[in-house]
């Protein structure tokens, strides 16, 4: 039997791609911590009136000091460039320059507000990172020596599966208009809370939001139109399409649709 040139570079091709794909999947499983014992926390009632939505959950505090900004490294994932920083005080942020720095920041505050856990992030609109450059609105989000990250949690499985807190927080994703709803998004954090050792489920990322979402839900052009940090444009948005049957229709299109079915109007 002959076999031709052509299939035998293509069979390589495969195996290639193959061998990389089964690299990186056990990269990943290796890269992943084994999380610690603690109490899931993902909502705590708070008092919504005294709650400073200027300076968010950091509080005026912890206000980065910009007297002195050092450049620690790029940070790598996610499609944005970021990079890790050291203020003058010396704590550590993640900078991440660009369109999302305004939504994101303002959608922790609303989120936060409400009771939810979220990252401690602050806006600045103007930085200087040594070796970098000068940036325009630049999001800067804390990075605690007493907060340990622990990898990320998925939305259709987590301890909050058909609790109010969870679904008021898909709710919450429609209300900003999140287009980035994925699992890679979701980031678990352990720190020692008010009995003990808890594990924080939050939103790391609410950069896609305060915008328009897809001009519609086919595969992959759920992407076209969708915008972020565009005031104009999410005013004219809906939360509820309708309601049927006491069940309401989220106003919502993109991915992980399913996740937003099934919420009552209770």
């Amino acid at each position: 039997m002959h076999i031709s040139g052509k299939f035998v570079k293509f069979l390589t091709l495969l195996i290639i791609i193959f061998s990389v794909s089964l690299t990186f999947v056990s990269a990943q499983k290796k890269s992943k911590k084994k999380v610690p014992q603690g109490k899931p926390v993902m909502w705590e009632k708070v008092n919504i009136g005294k709650r400073d939505l200027f300076y968010g959950p950091g509080g005026k505090e912890m206000q980065p000091d910009l007297s002195k900004i050092t450049f620690i490294k790029d940070e790598k994932g996610g499609h944005n460039k970021k990079y890790r920083i050291k203020d003058g005080s010396g704590r550590v942020w993640v900078a991440k320059p660009g369109t999302e720095a305004k939504p994101e920041t303002a959608s922790t505050r609303l989120l936060w507000a409400l009771g939810y856990k979220t990252e401690i992030n602050y806006l600045v609109p103007s930085l200087t990172i040594p070796g970098r450059g000068t940036f325009q609105n630049v999001r800067l989000e804390a990075r605690p020596d007493n907060i340990e990250r622990l990898g990320n949690w998925q939305w259709k499985s987590n301890p909050f599966v058909g609790t109010n807190e969870f679904q008021g927080l898909k709710i919450m994703m429609v209300f900003l208009h999140n287009w980035d709803v994925v699992d890679v998004n979701n980031t678990l954090l352990g720190t020692q809370g008010k009995n003990g050792y808890e594990l924080h489920y939050i939103i790391g990322d609410l950069g896609g939001t305060l915008g328009r979402l897809g001009n519609n839900n086919l595969p992959l052009f759920f992407r076209l139109g969708r915008t972020s940090g565009k005031p104009t444009q999410y005013a004219k948005s809906i939360l509820v399409r309708e309601v049927e049957n006491g069940k309401i229709e989220l106003s919502y299109k993109g991915k992980q649709r399913s996740v937003f079915k099934g919420i009552t109007v209770a």
